[in-house]
């Protein structure tokens, strides 16, 4: 069996690094796994990077559509109307399955699907590929329908871009041999609810971990190796860059519930640690002291971070999965998120954390002071958050599953 994966990038990002763990997943399974992409951060050999002109200019292109839009908030919106030359690459490496993952920013145009002419695989890891051009819907329902009178373009006409892009997948396919898969059950339910995939198979197949090196590694270890306090309680704070003035990641609700903390006399005995972006020019000042730790790439420091910590706050509005709280709980550190979108898959609401209700600051506050004012309570939920989810979140579980579907669709193939 060959499996070829289609990726903006191999490890940049929490979509590319999901992909790429299946890859290396699929690998261990003896699968023959190759990654198709654009931008190649490693150096697995299996990698391979699309280097020629056309895959060049997508990025750059890729937003000239959106210049119609200037009242627009900048949130990521994706035409892929520029032209690649992928299906030429395709067809010169001849996998049985093409597996799709987080194709934007210019990488692979709408109408290339159908040019493939290969069963096709794909890993939903934002709502992307049934809206109108939006990755996250925020509260419009337009992609169950055909899109138009975009709220995230400002625009009041029926006849717009989203309406433009959903026709545009509509009419390229019709007819192709396509397999939808989601991380998580909200996602799921959302794309058989679209107007675009709600007559397609829809598969739930949560993402996974390399649980060698997402474990339990002792707290004050893990907090010397990174310099932070041994007598505080550490709240973290996953923030890519552009996270924390990001609405959906939930940080403008993260600030006022931790501040709330304040108030119930948590002041000298707390502290935030932000990972994933780097210290801002005007820090924010919450009361506390903020410990950024800058980004990490590789799956060992992470585990690191996430030990080092006394509870993961993941405040999203819309979550396709949630990955940082994945990891978090599998390295022993219990999660207080809302009880919505693909976080409600991972957290179990006070067994290994606790589900706040959307979107309340203030039992947002009331989760994080659950989990750390009584020290009996919070070392079960520790030995709680790893057994729980490491066999649901394994990356051997992943894999044998995708291989699983891979089988069934190559037969019903009659390849």
């Amino acid at each position: 069996m060959k499996v070829l994966h289609l990726s903006t990038s191999d490890i940049d990002g929490g979509a590319a690094r999901a992909a790429d763990r299946l890859h290396q997943g699929l690998q261990s399974l003896d699968v023959t796994s190759q990654m198709l992409v654009r931008a190649k951060s490693s150096i697995d050999k299996t990698v391979i990077q699309e280097t020629r002109l056309l895959t060049k200019l997508g990025p750059p292109s890729s937003s000239l559509p959106l210049k119609f839009y200037s009242n627009r908030p900048r949130t990521r919106f994706s035409a892929q109307w520029f032209p690649d030359a992928l299906s030429q690459k395709v067809k010169q490496l001849d996998p049985d399955i093409v597996h799709l993952h987080w194709i934007c920013n210019g990488f692979l145009q709408i109408e290339t699907l159908a040019k493939l002419q290969k069963p096709l695989v794909w890993t939903l890891h934002d709502m992307w590929p049934f809206t109108g051009g939006c990755h996250y819907t925020e509260n419009c329902d337009h992609y169950t329908h055909s899109c138009g009178s975009c709220p995230q373009l400002k625009s009041y006409k029926n006849w717009d871009l989203s309406r433009w892009i959903w026709q545009r997948k509509n009419r390229a396919w019709k007819d192709i041999n396509l397999t939808i898969v989601s991380p998580s059950h909200w996602l799921a339910n959302c794309a058989t609810s679209s107007s675009l995939f709600k007559n397609l198979r829809v598969e739930v197949i949560p993402h996974g971990l390399d649980l060698e090196k997402y474990r339990v590694i002792e707290k004050p270890l893990a907090r010397k190796l990174l310099n932070l306090p041994l007598d505080k309680q550490l709240v973290l704070f996953g923030a890519s860059p552009g996270t924390t003035g990001d609405p959906r990641k939930g940080f403008q609700l993260l600030q006022p519930a931790l501040q709330k903390l304040i108030q119930l006399e948590w002041k000298d005995k707390i502290e935030l640690v932000v990972f994933g972006g780097s210290k801002p020019e005007k820090p924010l000042d919450l009361g506390f002291k903020i410990h950024y730790l800058g980004q990490f790439q590789d799956d060992i420091s992470l585990a690191l971070v996430y030990s080092a910590a006394n509870v993961m706050v993941v405040p999203s509005i819309q979550e396709a999965f949630g990955q940082t709280a994945s990891e978090a709980l599998v390295c022993g550190t219990p999660v207080v998120a809302f009880g919505a979108t693909g976080l409600k898959d991972i957290v179990n609401h006070q067994q290994n954390g606790y589900l706040a209700q959307p979107f309340e600051v203030d039992d947002l506050a009331r989760g994080i002071t659950w989990v750390l004012e009584d020290q009996d309570r919070y070392n079960h939920l520790c030995l709680c958050a790893r057994e729980q989810v490491q066999d649901e979140f394994s990356l051997e579980t992943q894999a044998h599953r995708y291989r699983s579907l891979y089988t069934e669709i190559i037969q019903g193939t009659g390849k």
